[in-house]
């Protein structure tokens, strides 16, 4: 059935570690788009309150000890009684409002998850929509031949994505819990190709909107950072002995 009215469809779950400086500017700008209902603000170091949370749509968990992505995300999903969850990340800023493009991408219910396009602070394309790994693939990496990106450019119509990237996850919350949101056993990195991964084998589409996009402040911290590039590696052997090892991937139209 078309989605004939958004406004107030989809709730927010963002997860900060020490992000206080970056929340009210993001938390402003959710705060502009008529679709947002809630905003679930998980804490999962100790921070200091910040007057300019204030706002009746928001709620703040704090937790005891610090969890992995998919746990937190999880955990606000159980509060979730929209139809739609946009898992965001806490350094991503809205341009403009991309909730009436990725709505309309919904429409289609065989649609499960969709993103815009991510650019940089300077303008240009991130990499947030990817192939499957692969082993080959990797070696295609690390040779300089590809990196696995989608090419595509803003203003592009929408298309199928075998995985987007966490920063900007819109998820039809059904299919989300169908397929048991986020496998947990991934504390940090590839949880998001988990995901996708799983929709497409549950019979859902991944969708890429490159005529909506949001600007991303990345910081790479598994680039040089030793606790970061553990859980790196930790979860591509998970995802590859999950999937890539194993013969059946989807086919992406």
């Amino acid at each position: 059935m078309p989605i004939r009215n958004s406004e107030g469809s989809v709730t927010v779950s963002i997860v900060s570690h020490g992000h206080t400086s970056l929340l009210p500017g993001l938390i402003e700008d959710l705060s502009r788009c008529p679709e947002i209902a809630d905003i679930i603000l998980t804490r999962n170091i100790p921070e200091p309150d910040h007057g300019r949370w204030s706002q009746k749509r928001l709620t703040v968990l704090d937790n005891t000890r610090p969890k992995g992505f998919g746990a937190n995300h999880n955990t606000a999903f159980l509060r979730v009684r929209t139809p739609f969850f946009l898992v965001l990340n806490p350094d991503v800023r809205l341009c403009d409002n991309p909730f009436p493009v990725l709505m309309s991408c919904m429409n289609d219910e065989q649609v499960g998850l969709c993103a815009p396009a991510v650019v940089a602070p300077h303008g240009s394309l991130e990499d947030s929509a990817r192939r499957f790994p692969s082993i080959l693939g990797l070696a295609m990496k690390a040779c300089g031949i590809h990196d696995g990106r989608l090419r595509f450019s803003l203003g592009d119509p929408p298309r199928s994505a075998p995985w987007v990237a966490g920063m900007f996850m819109l998820v039809r919350g059904k299919d989300f819990s169908s397929i048991g949101g986020f496998d947990e056993g991934f504390y940090l990195y590839y949880e998001d190709v988990d995901l996708c991964t799983r929709l497409w084998r549950s019979g859902r589409r991944v969708m890429l909107c490159p005529d909506a996009c949001v600007v991303h402040a990345a910081r790479r911290a598994s680039r040089h950072d030793p606790r970061h590039m553990r859980w790196h590696a930790a979860s591509m052997s998970r995802y590859f002995l999950k999937h890539a090892l194993r013969p059946g991937l989807p086919r992406i139209p």
